[in-house]
């Protein structure tokens, strides 16, 4: 048995009052989120210029393989990372999913076929999905407890910042008026690559977890840690005698196999349904929509391929401002409220547009407002899906715990539901689209309803509150 050891570390963290430190520990972890929305724009608007003899002379199939690849990486990365950043730490893995996501995405770049573009993807899609879990434990383990909803809603919304950006550097970048085609697509890839260089940087200077490294017997490094903090921000160090609840744990090296199943699987069993339920419709919605935005636009209202990329980045916009405009009220209103609320609400704007649609109401410009009114709230309820599988579960097995969760909503909606939806819209029938519509609208408020009866209140509690360290002791 460990070392039991009495610890006020989380209620320090806590307790700290917003700072310039904190806002740099939001940059240099949140940027995940504008890298993966980078990506996936990037590689689907030069899917054209791939096919080009200039470039890598893909076939439509294998432009297909190789997102399918990206998301395969993405499975394995969350998977394997994220039991590792348990294990060895939240630091040490955040900057080794990065320099992953670095490497792969700069070796993107150097591709000659499709053999070494689709292995390059791969290697890229796993850096992005280490970088999940890792990212989402380090930053809920260092906000304070009473603003922890609103920035984790925010910052996985950067995701959609990443888009724009994509969308528009590749009108640039793929512009052969500006540089030629067989070397534009490579700087594409080097664009993210440069990125993620300067933020691994920025990186070096993020602590560790101290909740992380106190459970795993490194008190006084978590102690120095917070002590260094306070004295940065100029927080008020804690007395002798100060009312701080205080932890009591006792010290592991890792957490058992065993253990990690039970607990996922058994002791807090209704947590995961939950997890699943909200990271599986968020996925597929998103997905549905995002992934055949520009079929639906090229093929019922009939905009120009080239210019689909404007659509963008207004649904874009609104997917960043839903976050900022709702966010706050996921701790000041509560979790619950508003997971129903924006699950709900957007399975309903889905349902009702779709019948717009269907009935030739609308057309590319109200088709795009609509959208957005849809995505301005879902992208909320896509936020707090990650919040919730990461603040639901044990610090111990917080990691793993969301990978998991990710890994089944990437599979469910990252493959299956662009597939479906694809084939719908080749049938060129406004009807079977609709049906789609409806399948995604009803996820979405299945969602709300498993979230009304299984949601857990964490709104302004610590970390611990919310879900006692498997080490905690009684003496």
């Amino acid at each position: 048995m460990g070392e039991v050891v009495e610890t006020d570390i989380p209620a320090r963290l806590d307790g700290l009052p917003w700072s310039r430190w904190h806002w740099f520990v939001v940059v240099a972890l949140g940027v995940t989120w504008i890298l993966d929305g980078l990506e996936v724009t990037l590689a689907g608007s030069i899917s054209g210029v791939l096919q080009k003899s200039e470039a890598l002379s893909l076939t439509d199939a294998q432009i297909g393989m190789s997102a399918t690849f990206y998301l395969a990486g993405n499975v394995f990365g969350a998977l394997l990372f994220g039991f590792l950043t348990d294990r060895l730490g939240r630091k040490k893995l955040f900057s080794l999913t990065l320099l992953v996501y670095l490497i792969g995405t700069a070796l993107t770049a150097s591709s000659w076929n499709f053999v070494s573009y689709g292995a390059f993807r791969f290697i890229t899609g796993s850096g992005i999905g280490g970088e999940y879990a890792a990212i989402n434990s380090a930053i809920d383990e260092l906000i304070p407890a009473r603003i922890r909803g609103r920035i984790d809603i925010t910052i996985n919304a950067t995701y959609w910042i990443g888009a724009a950006v994509g969308a528009a550097g590749t009108y640039v970048l793929l512009n052969p008026v500006f540089i030629p085609i067989a070397a534009g697509w490579r700087a594409v890839f080097l664009l993210g690559a440069l990125l993620g260089t300067i933020i691994l940087i920025f990186r070096h200077w993020v602590p560790e977890s101290p909740r992380w490294l106190t459970i795993h017997g490194r008190k006084q490094d978590a102690d120095a840690i917070i002590k260094g903090i306070e004295e940065k921000i100029g927080a008020h160090k804690p007395q002798p005698n100060s009312p701080l609840k205080k932890l009591t744990i006792r010290v592991r090296t890792h957490t058992p196999l065993n253990e990690i199943w039970d607990t996922v699987f058994h002791r807090h069993r209704n947590r995961s349904c939950l997890g699943f339920v909200l990271m599986i419709a968020q996925a597929f919605f998103f997905n549905a929509i995002f992934f055949t935005y520009s079929l639906v636009l090229v093929r019922f209202y009939k905009v120009a391929p080239e210019a689909t990329a404007l659509y963008l980045i207004p649904f874009a916009f609104g997917n960043v401002l839903g976050p900022l405009i709702l966010g706050p009220l996921f701790d000041k209103v509560g979790r619950k409220p508003m997971i129903v609320l924006t699950y709900a609400g957007a399975g309903i704007f889905l349902a009702i547009t779709g019948a717009l649609f269907q009935a030739g109401l609308l057309n590319a410009q109200t088709q795009t407002v609509a959208w957005i009114a849809i995505f301005f709230v879902a992208s909320c309820a896509a936020s707090s899906a990650y919040l919730t599988t990461s603040e639901i579960f044990p610090l111990e097995i917080r990691g793993l715990a969301l990978a998991l969760f990710y890994a089944t909503g990437t599979l469910c909606g990252g493959m299956i539901a662009p597939t479906i939806f694809g084939m719908l819209i080749q049938t060129g029938s406004r009807a079977a689209l609709f049906v789609g519509y409806l399948i995604a609208a009803l996820l979405m408020i299945s969602a709300a309803i498993a979230e009304l009866f299984l949601g857990v209140k964490a709104e302004r509690r610590s970390l611990e509150e919310v879900a006692s360290p498997l080490s905690a002791s009684e003496k």
